[in-house]
């Protein structure tokens, strides 16, 4: 067994690796080009990058934008969907809404499955779970040998009310496991068992449609890794927040739909930790989207509402991360109104800025930051040169538009830039109920440290805090999850009507079945901890709130308490006096592993030895350019003190203190940004 942990992150952009040898404490970091056509190609060009053998490896732990990607562009195997008789339409007949309510010409996108692949058959359970109409084998034998002959490759099984009794979908299951052995099958009672027809089905249907295609990829990825040596499982982060074992990927596929975007969200829980922030708010910004989350009193917020494009939702639970299209590749343009718009479009790696010299002729983010002199034209130690000529030249449209010169036009790029990241940052925390200014902001990702300084002034958010390997925090965060499930269960009643004994046995069922999954992925009894969640809500309210309870409830008069209490927080209104009823349960099953001590670090050296030269950079606030100190990064020790301007370059990224903000190194050589006032 070897001594490396070794995490890797693939993004839109670039694919990083995070390395940390259990022996020595050190830390190796690597960044090698996405290879989007073959992601698999990516992940062993960054093991090759960071220099080490697969027989050195002793825990691999992947995030992977596979399923994303998958769901994205629409590259999906042939999928059926079998429903009950009537009900195959209820994919798209959704819930009737869209994403912008006012405009009256622009469609939700189709669904994943055609309705000419969309089956029904005679069966029907009603809503307390009895089977009025049994499963007629032999109609199922019929179907089976039509979808044989359309070459099906997946089937998502979605009936009426499996979500209290899932027998008809087992028994059709196993009928069409027997003639069709090699076709992928997903029931709804097995991936989601709750209530809402559309979300149950949607889930479904999303985990059949990845299935075929995420478990190939893991099949291709294992398999090649093992060529390098590691003969161990790959660990696979989900959007819960944890990891799984190659066999439960292929039993939920749909949970890798956001895969490498919780890895960020982890990192920055972590990192704000170690600073002794319990509230953070993690920015990740990359090469194509930013991505923002939000930890609150130490714990990571988490959603059951979220999707990959509208209209199609996932009901796995999520760590609650908002997405965006701004990041260091993200196009800027004027729109048909005249006005100067910032991504959602993105160059990507392929052919990537104008700067890259890879054909891209379109201004972005990361020419305006290379025109202002906030980047060097020399990235990752000089692996990487950027053409400063090739961004003036894709820049001048936009000088010609308003009259602005170059510096002009790149500065007012970032700062739409920025004002899209802002408000993206008040969505998650002011419309949510939380005050910015109570939170630190942990900035990461290749672009993160560019921007974050602005951000916190303009949310007046007290400090920032920049990681010491920003570019591949995500991959960091890879090697700090736990194997987690998430189990859960409709159920409706009353507090004043309900019976604390059925509650405590539906814990218990769904508490034996955790512990099975935790056992399969080898961990022991001493290293789970199973937590309990009840989902609650006033009596006529469409959304609950999920509320966490102990182990052997005898009432649920704390529960109640605790309820009152968030829906005060989140929505500024409460009132005890009115009915509250328990709508489901959730058990979240987590199998603790061992995970790495990050090293404290010593002062060695002097911040003038770190000092690599002067350089002119942009800055509006003390009206241009300013002769500005650059940093390298490593050679900063701990407990360093810098003033605005100045700049800290890295292998992994940049970071910007501008003029009114000051700077401080942790002995985990994190760099804490604050505005001077502040300070003062």
């Amino acid at each position: 067994m070897g001594n490396y942990r070794v995490a890797v992150d693939v993004g839109g952009t670039f694919t990083d690796v995070f390395v940390f040898d259990e022996k020595s404490k050190e830390i190796l970091v690597a960044k090698t080009a996405s290879t989007p056509a073959n992601p698999e190609k990516g992940v062993i060009n960054g093991i090759e990058a960071a220099n080490i053998s697969g027989e050195d490896i002793s825990v691999f732990s992947h995030g992977t934008t596979a399923g994303t990607n998958a769901l994205i562009e629409r590259k999906l195997p042939k999928t059926a969907l079998i429903a009950t008789k009537g009900f195959r339409d209820v994919t798209e007949i959704r819930r009737g809404t869209k994403l912008d309510l006012w405009d009256a010409y622009k469609d939700v996108a189709e669904p994943y499955i055609k309705r000419r692949d969309r089956f029904e058959i005679n069966e029907r359970i009603d809503y307390s779970g009895n089977i009025l109409v049994e499963v007629d084998e032999q109609e199922v034998i019929e179907l089976a040998k039509k979808l044989k002959k359309r070459n099906v490759e997946s089937i998502a099984i979605s009936f009426m009310n499996a979500y209290v009794n899932g027998d008809n979908e087992r028994k059709a299951k196993e009928i069409l496991q027997r003639e069709l052995p090699d076709v992928y099958i997903s029931t709804s009672s097995e991936v989601l068992p709750e209530i809402f027809e559309h979300e149950r089905t949607s889930t479904t249907i999303i985990n059949s449609v990845l299935g075929p295609k995420v478990s190939k990829y893991i099949d291709v990825l294992q398999n090649q890794i093992k060529e390098k040596g590691y003969d161990g499982e790959i660990l696979v982060l989900h959007s819960g927040g944890g990891v799984m074992t190659s066999e439960n990927v292929q039993k939920y596929a749909g949970r890798l739909a956001s895969s490498g975007i919780a890895a960020g969200a982890i990192a920055s829980k972590h990192i704000a930790e170690l600073c002794g922030f319990k509230n953070a708010i993690g920015l990740d910004m990359g090469g194509t989207s930013t991505d923002i989350s939000l930890v609150y009193d130490g714990e990571l917020k988490t959603t059951k509402e979220w999707y990959i494009e509208y209209g199609y939702p996932i009901g796995f639970p999520s760590i609650e991360i908002m997405t965006i299209g701004a990041g260091g590749g993200s196009i800027a343009r004027i729109d048909e109104g005249g006005s100067l718009r910032n991504g959602p479009e993105s160059a990507g790696s392929e052919p990537g800025p104008a700067c890259y010299d890879l054909g891209g002729t379109d201004p972005t983010n990361t020419d305006a930051n290379l025109i202002l002199g906030r980047l060097n034209e020399s990235l990752l130690d000089g692996k990487m040169t950027l053409n400063k000529e090739a961004s003036k030249k894709a820049i001048q449209p936009i000088c010609e538009k308003y009259g602005y010169s170059e510096h002009e036009a790149a500065d007012a790029i970032l700062k739409v830039a920025n004002a899209n990241m802002s408000d993206a940052l008040r969505l998650i925390s002011v419309r949510k109920g939380y005050d910015p200014r109570d939170f630190a902001l942990v900035a990461f990702g290749g672009a993160g440290a560019l921007h974050s300084a602005y951000l916190a002034k303009e949310l007046s958010i007290p400090k920032v805090i920049v990681p010491a390997h920003p570019g591949v925090a995500a991959a960091l965060g890879c090697l700090l999850v736990d194997f987690r499930h998430d189990l859960t269960k409709t159920y409706v009643a009353n507090t004043d009507d309900v019976d604390i004994d059925t509650i405590e046995q539906e814990f218990s069922k769904m508490e034996i079945e955790a512990i099975k999954l935790l056992e399969k992925e080898g961990i022991g009894k001493e290293s789970m901890n199973l937590i309990r969640h009840l989902e609650m809500r006033y009596i006529g309210q469409w959304r609950s709130l999920e509320i966490t309870v102990g182990r052997d409830l005898t009432s649920l008069e704390a529960a109640l308490e605790s309820f009152h209490k968030e829906h005060e927080r989140a929505y500024s209104f409460s009132n005890p006096d009115q009915g509250v009823e328990v709508y489901g349960f959730r058990v979240e099953a987590v199998g603790v592993v061992p995970k790495p001590e990050l090293p404290k670090e010593k002062p060695v050296g002097s911040l003038n030895e770190a000092l690599k030269e002067y350089r002119d950079v942009y800055f509006e606030e003390v009206g241009g350019f300013i002769n500005t100190p650059i940093y390298d990064r490593p050679a900063v020790p701990v407990g360093s003190h810098l003033n605005g301007p100045a700049i800290v370059e890295q292998l992994d990224s940049t970071v910007v203190i501008p003029p009114e903000f000051t700077a401080e190194v942790d002995e985990y050589k994190n760099i804490i940004i604050s505005l001077k006032s502040v300070v003062e």
